[in-house]
């Protein structure tokens, strides 16, 4: 890789001329004649009759495909644009126009699912016999069985229509108004107005007084603009009862189980396992709670570094970190991450006016991938590089397929991302140079696992019990907060001693419309890598086309298949997941013993 390496990314490759892009106004326009054809012919079509007629269907499911490649560019292109600069009125102008292109095609789609209810099922088998059908013959059919559940194509259609200005909007205006929160901070002497992503990064600090007085900082600011929060998080959950109960769907769990393609008992297992074996992890908080000199930790140390593990890492140090210990599992991983950061796919700056947190978004028609996240040079920041860059090899890796077998679920998404920051992260303490930097990269990792287990569990719990709140009305700062406080304490097991109970206003995960339960696929996704890093570490070098292979499946079959057609695993029962558990809590058996 050349040096230094540029922060910045480049989207002028994908669309030049940032938010008054030219090409991109004509990109859409074009889009939205796409989806006039394809209502178009949608009009015009009749079911098929025989495996003979599968012209209709063809030509259907190739132009459906065309647009949700197009929506998917469009879409991350103005997500790029706004997350980069929260100032660029005209970007979420562009977002707000691709979320009614793309609701007009959703409209679409009901109809387009009724045709394919419309087909019987033994005929049904025989299209998806045809070539250029069985490629996509999963999703076609998962969409088949989903449009049996729901309302007519008419009322889903009006529900789309609405939701762009009214559940979408609600979103929308959380993120309008998360941008212009500033935490005001002495720093040096200095008073400096924080975005809400540089103060949480300073939550990281391994300086305990200016965290502790950060945080107080931080809980105040969210609690003072709490009343907008709790507006934007009552308003998306009563829209999403509400069409639910219009669907006839009792469980809140419903659509975000269908959109994960898991089963209710998968995830009550993975529950379970984690639930029996939580012990460990409250023994690991007790003893960094004792190394702090504290009674019970905070909600701030519990991401805090242990002993002088702060060490900074210069974005080229951390570039060449991860490419290294990708290498020693994966060169086609570590040539992928090389070419992302020459590339320049990555937004990794530390300035004010982005949007606070990380993501990784693919532009499936230029073939690429971008990157966003605010590098500060904590090992923290290393990892969500490398859990990125995990995301982006898993797009990677299935760009030569149909868009619509593209499509994976979130919790085999966060599959690939956190299998990568295992690479990371347990290379970097297996090649530790002395005891005290063992204690601190192994700590290091032991808090992801705090993470999954423990704070998106408390998400988990919260949401639920918000949704039964919600269906009593509309739910006050004071029950949000209280909520928040019960769920922490019960998946935290009561072993901290302070809490964050405006977290549900802070968190931005809460206010994503496109995916309700924005939680429990990422503890899924963290176990089920870790099942598959087991089988890496047994089978070494012969494991990485199996793994290119597992991913490739990820958009075409249920988690419990992928799971047993790659792995031998039934995700049911709690065996697999007891196996990955074991694998985190050895990281926490050794913890305790060197720092006995």
């Amino acid at each position: 890789m050349q040096h230094p390496l540029k922060q910045t990314w480049d989207l002028d490759r994908i669309f030049p001329g940032g938010s008054g892009s030219q090409a991109f106004a004509a990109f859409l326009e074009r889009l939205d004649r796409d989806i006039e054809e394809f209502q178009s012919k949608l009009q015009q079509a009749s079911p098929p009759q025989s495996a003979d007629q599968t012209d209709v269907l063809l030509t259907l499911v190739e132009l459906l495909q065309h647009i949700s490649v197009g929506l998917r560019e469009a879409d991350s292109f103005a997500a790029c644009l706004a997350a980069q600069n929260q100032q660029d009125k005209q970007a979420v102008l562009l977002g707000g126009r691709i979320k009614t292109i793309a609701a007009a095609f959703e409209s679409s789609l009901t109809r387009f699912d009724r045709l394919l209810t419309q087909i019987g099922d033994d005929l049904w088998e025989r299209l998806l016999s045809h070539p250029d059908l069985k490629t996509v013959g999963f999703p076609l059919g998962e969409r088949r069985e989903l449009a049996k559940e729901k309302m007519s194509p008419e009322l889903e259609s009006l529900a789309g229509d609405l939701a762009v200005d009214g559940y979408h909007g609600w979103g929308e205006l959380y993120n309008t108004t998360v941008s212009k929160y500033r935490i005001s901070f002495e720093e040096n002497g200095k008073p400096v107005d924080l975005s809400a992503g540089q103060a949480f990064n300073k939550l990281h600090s391994p300086d305990r007084a200016l965290r502790s007085r950060l945080f107080a900082q931080w809980e105040a600011a969210w609690g003072e603009h709490a009343d907008y929060c709790a507006d934007a998080l009552n308003r998306l959950g009563g829209f999403r009862l509400q069409l639910y109960k219009h669907r006839g769907w009792e469980s809140i769990h419903k659509e975000p189980l269908a959109i994960n393609r898991m089963t209710a008992e998968t995830l009550q297992t993975m529950w379970d396992v984690i639930e029996r074996n939580k012990g460990p992890f409250v023994q690991y908080l007790q003893r960094k709670a004792k190394l702090f000199g504290l009674e019970k930790l905070s909600w701030h140390d519990v991401d805090a570094p242990v002993g002088e593990g702060g060490k900074i890492y210069s974005y080229d140090e951390g570039a060449r970190l991860i490419v290294d210990q990708f290498h020693r599992f994966s060169p086609k991983l570590a040539e992928f991450a090389e070419m992302a950061f020459e590339r320049r796919w990555i937004e990794a700056e530390d300035r004010p006016g982005k949007r606070p947190g990380g993501f990784c978004t693919s532009f499936p028609a230029a073939r690429e991938t971008r990157i966003f996240m605010t590098y500060a040079g904590t090992a923290s920041n290393v990892s969500t590089l490398a859990h990125e860059l995990g995301h982006g090899y898993h797009q990677h890796v299935m760009n030569d397929l149909p868009a619509l077998a593209q499509e994976y679920a979130m919790n085999v998404a966060e599959t690939a991302s956190t299998f990568a920051e295992m690479v990371v992260s347990d290379a970097a303490v297996k090649n530790s140079e002395n005891e005290a930097e063992r204690i601190t990269l192994l700590e290091d990792k032991i808090q992801r696992s705090v993470a999954f287990y423990m704070n998106i569990h408390a998400r988990f719990i919260f949401e639920t019990a918000f949704y039964a709140e919600r269906k009593k009305g509309l739910v006050s700062v004071d029950k949000l907060n209280e909520l928040m406080l019960q769920a922490q304490k019960t998946a935290y097991c009561d072993a901290l001693g302070e809490y964050h109970p405006h977290f549900w206003a802070s968190k931005l995960h809460f206010y994503i419309t496109e995916v309700p339960f924005y939680n429990f696929p990422y503890t899924f996704g963290y176990m089920f890598s870790a099942g598959i890093y087991a089988a890496a570490l047994r089978e070494g070098a012969a494991f990485e086309d199996k793994y290119v292979a597992l991913l490739r499946d990820t958009g075409s079959m249920t988690v419990e298949d992928l799971a047993m057609k790659h792995l031998g695993a039934d995700l049911r029962k709690p065996d697999f997941w007891q196996q990955a558990m074991d694998m985190t809590v050895a990281d926490v058996t050794e913890f305790l013993q060197l720092t006995e």
